[in-house]
């Protein structure tokens, strides 16, 4: 069975993939090797980009992803321990800009010379390319923020940025050799000369291919990942940032517009993949706190002099390319995803919630995605990437995408139609996938959301044969409290004085079942979710009416 996931898994990559994992199998890792090269001279200002959490509580204590750590010695670095992605975060180094005290600047100098201390070249968590990447991006930021990179920590940075060089992430593309690339931009400009000029070169060379792929035209990051999107979007921002920094031949007014154009419409896919309460939605990996919020990147355009309209969002937005689709009524919020489930070389970052939505009011969330509390390989990241765990339809208790390990996806569900239309009295989102055909006697799925006014219905579609088990899954905010008709076909959904009602199909059994959301990472709340099911033949339809 592994061997078969792995051969559905491996059939999407790209043959440049094979061939750098198979380099860097046989390469290991290489030091790269060069002589002292001196600091730019930056003719610009550098605009503070949103702050970030405060990680540091003490010299020895950190705090990420909502866990305490400690760092009292150096093994500590690359503690066995510790989450992965814990270590990462240490290795990040964001937190030099939680905070511009004195004191607090006093105490990330001493440990940007720990680090150099405390992890040789190529050793390590800290060596490897993406927090190798993020690390030479936030020393560069903290020092053109005013503060002083000692000599010993510029010759670190050139080593560290010499070995990102030999290293960059072919093998696993999308957002990882972008983060590599803006590392070589920022590297390139901060430093002087002929080798630094390669590396700026270089970086701009795979920033030209990747931003016109990674960023869809109609603005979304294509793995589909608000908080992923609302990452790169800080990272556009602050190419621009750096970019008016300093003044180089290789970095043309062309592509400064370029850039800002694809900044222009990333803001714009944000605007709707956001509630009301003005936070992202959190499809596939997205998590709250860990991305700037919406608020701040639009505060930071404004700093760099980039225009961003905010209009009144429109009754209907589809966002064809990345396939999601926003409807707007009032005060209510359904975001639909109508789409695949993201670049089919790189699905690392993707569920298996295709045919998904949540529904909100104001600043109340009613029906939301679980959303993503870890990852790594274990049994609740594998339940938090499952269909169940999403506001959609699993049948035969299989994935609609079959997701495996941490970051895997094997046999993909596929939209095989999709139609959005507004007459002016209904808005109708249909979409249908194919991702349960592995199944025998499974045909499609499709799904009809029909708006009007404040009632939404929902229209499910199996196509095949024989007998199979259908489930509709729909989780509630932690906040909702939950209450049925005397007669028990009606669901009550109270917050504030805020009420939803659900009528379930009356033809097929539903209860109320206990669940989790996890709107950080970390975080895990207990809320309910409207489970509603049935033995059939195929095929078969159900229906859920929503009343707001």
């Amino acid at each position: 069975m592994d061997l078969f996931l792995y051969y559905q898994t491996l059939k999407y990559l790209r043959f440049r993939q094979f061939r750098c994992r198979l380099v860097r199998l046989l390469s290991g890792r290489k030091l790269g090797s060069g002589h002292m090269i001196e600091a730019g001279k930056y003719t610009g200002e550098w605009k503070k980009s949103p702050p970030k959490n405060s990680s540091m509580l003490s010299a020895n204590s950190f705090q990420f992803l909502n866990r305490e750590g400690t760092l009292n010695d150096r093994s500590e670095w690359n503690n066995p321990n510790q989450d992965k992605l814990w270590l990462y975060n240490l290795h990040y180094f964001d937190y030099l800009h939680a905070d511009s005290s004195p004191d607090y600047c006093l105490r990330c100098k001493w440990l940007i010379e720990r680090w150099i201390n405390e992890n040789p070249p190529g050793e390590g968590n800290g060596w490897e390319p993406y927090p190798l990447s993020l690390r030479i991006v936030n020393w560069i930021k903290w020092h053109l923020c005013g503060n002083e990179l000692s000599a010993a920590a510029r010759v670190s940075l050139a080593n560290q940025v010499r070995f990102l060089r030999k290293h960059l992430e072919y093998h696993l593309l999308a957002n990882h050799l972008f983060a590599n690339a803006k590392a070589l931009v920022f590297a390139g400009l901060f430093f002087e000369g002929r080798e630094a000029d390669s590396w700026l070169k270089k970086g701009l060379s795979i920033l030209k291919n990747e931003i016109p792929e990674q960023i869809m035209d109609d603005g979304g990051n294509f793995e589909r990942s608000p908080m992923y999107h609302s990452i790169m979007l800080e990272d556009m921002l602050d190419l621009i940032n750096i970019a008016k920094c300093y003044s180089h031949a290789y970095i043309t007014e062309h592509t400064t517009k370029f850039w800002i154009l694809k900044i222009q419409k990333m803001f714009s896919w944000l605007h709707s993949m956001c509630h009301g309460d003005g936070r992202i939605a959190l499809f596939n990996d997205a998590a709250m706190g860990i991305a700037p919020k919406m608020s701040q990147l639009v505060e930071y355009a404004k700093k760099l002099n980039i225009a961003i309209t905010q209009e009144s969002q429109n009754d209907l937005i589809d966002l064809r390319n990345t396939g999601y689709v926003r409807v707007q009524k009032g005060a209510y919020v359904l975001i639909a995803d109508a789409g695949d489930v993201g670049p089919d070389y790189q699905p690392g970052h993707a569920h298996a919630d295709t045919l998904s939505f949540e529904l909100s009011c104001g600043d109340h969330r009613i029906i939301v995605d679980s959303g993503t509390s870890c990852y790594g390989t274990g049994e609740e990241r594998l339940r938090q990437r499952g269909t169940a765990a999403h506001n959609t339809v699993r049948i035969d208790k299989q994935d609609s995408s079959e997701v495996w390990g941490g970051f895997r996806v094997a046999r993909r569900a596929r939209i095989t139609e999709r139609r959005i239309s507004d007459s002016g009295e209904f808005i109708v989102i249909s979409a249908t996938h194919n991702g349960y055909r592995r199944i025998k006697g499974v045909g499609e799925h499709r799904r009809v959301w029909t708006i009007q006014g404040n009632k939404i219905i929902i229209e499910d579609l199996i196509t095949g044969s024989g007998k199979h088990f259908i489930e509709a899954c729909f989780h509630f905010h932690p906040e909702m409290k939950i209450s049925f008709s005397q007669d028990k076909k009606v669901v009550f959904l109270d917050e504030k004085n805020l009420q939803t009602r659900i009528y379930p199909d009356p033809n097929i059994k539903f209860a109320i079942e206990n669940s989790t959301y996890h709107p950080e990472f970390r975080i895990s709340i207990e809320n309910k979710k409207l489970i509603c099911s049935a033995d059939v033949s195929l095929p078969f339809s159900l229906r859920t009416i929503i009343e707001m």
